[in-house]
């Protein structure tokens, strides 16, 4: 009888633990953005990680090295028809985000591994579309206290913006009409 009281108190209190650990915020809160033209879906969800009075790009993210693009898993994007990103065609499917942040330009990956964690596991061989996009400094004195992804859509045409500390990065998305 004893055994069973104990074993059942055992239970609860490790409910107890696992449920308030669920509970608690991240440190780095996930967040998503989306986009819709006609039928052609796209979302990223990511993680965002906070500035903190810390120096961002060359020293916490080095310059040169695959960052996940944000914090916790790595960045994934979905779209649900293929679209153009940066002029080349990608096809309707989901992808993890990688970067590798440079002082002027970014290398930007999609890859077709999913639920990474991080950039610990990235594997090249599964890149599915690399291209270069231009870094800039946020003008005035604007900072992004945390990681931010934000797409600013005009009907069939958008930019997939990157924004943190004082840095930003614009991606260019053509939505293509759907195949009949």
């Amino acid at each position: 009888m004893i055994r069973i009281i104990l074993g059942c108190l055992t239970i609860v209190i490790s409910g107890s633990a696992f449920s308030q650990e669920a509970l608690s915020p991240r440190t780095s809160p996930l967040a998503i953005t989306t986009a819709r033209y006609k039928n052609t879906y796209l979302k990223i969800t990511y993680s965002q990680p906070q500035k903190k009075g810390r120096e961002i790009f060359g020293k916490l993210v080095p310059y040169g090295q695959v960052w996940r693009t944000g914090a916790n898993e790595a960045t994934e994007i979905t779209v649900t028809d293929d679209i153009k990103i940066n002029g080349t065609q990608l096809k309707a499917g989901t992808y993890s985000m990688f970067t590798i942040p440079g002082k002027e330009k970014w290398l930007v990956i999609l890859n077709s591994d999913l639920g990474l964690w991080g950039a610990y596991n990235y594997n090249q061989k599964n890149d599915v579309l690399r291209f270069e996009a231009m870094a800039e400094l946020i003008p005035g004195e604007l900072v992004y206290e945390p990681f931010t992804i934000r797409i600013d859509q005009k009907t069939d045409t958008a930019t997939l913006v990157l924004l943190w500390d004082r840095t930003q990065v614009n991606i260019p998305i053509q939505f293509t009409e759907p195949k009949p």
